[in-house]
């Protein structure tokens, strides 16, 4: 992990990414490898409301998407270098497993972070969208079962059930 970091840092310190996609790729790292929740656990959110009234009760972060422009050298890099194991791949995209969650990786024109995904308990995907919509937040629905909105600095969320898999 320090490896990536190292270079997450490095690409933003030589202009080859922006802030937003350095902070986008440590955040990603931090929570795809378990540190975001450890954090979360032992430090009480700052004005965060009781449970009671959010709209959704995530239960785990579920996945993370990057686009990647060599989806092949990338699921190598995860696999050597943090023992990820492909469970499945197609021409332009591969998914990688770690534990319960998953790495989605998709053929891009630059690399970025496409969306992460929240397992939500008894999540339905009509009944999200009435309440994001309820809450002024306009979400796209995909697949049939697939829902994403933006969260306030424009990163693409995605909900699912706790059984979303790969």
């Amino acid at each position: 992990m320090e490896q990536a970091i190292s270079q997450l840092v490095h690409e933003y310190e030589t202009g080859k990414v922006t802030r937003r996609q350095l902070v986008s790729g440590l955040g990603a790292l931090a929570a795809f490898l378990g540190g975001a929740g450890r954090i979360f656990e032992t430090q009480p959110a700052l004005g965060a409301e009781s449970k009671a009234s959010s709209t959704f009760e995530a239960t785990e972060l579920n996945h993370i998407a990057l686009r990647t422009t060599d989806v092949a050298r990338s699921r190598d890099w995860y696999v050597k270098h943090l023992g990820l194991k492909v469970s499945r791949e197609g021409d332009n995209n591969c998914f990688l497993t770690c534990g319960n969650n998953f790495l989605a990786l998709f053929r891009g024109e630059e690399a970025k972070m496409d969306h992460y995904c929240y397992s939500v308990k008894g999540y339905d995907v009509r009944d999200a969208e009435r309440k994001l919509k309820a809450e002024g937040i306009e979400p796209t629905v995909r697949g049939g079962n697939r829902i994403y909105f933006e969260d306030p600095d424009g990163l693409t969320v995605q909900l699912a059930a706790e059984t979303h898999l790969p």
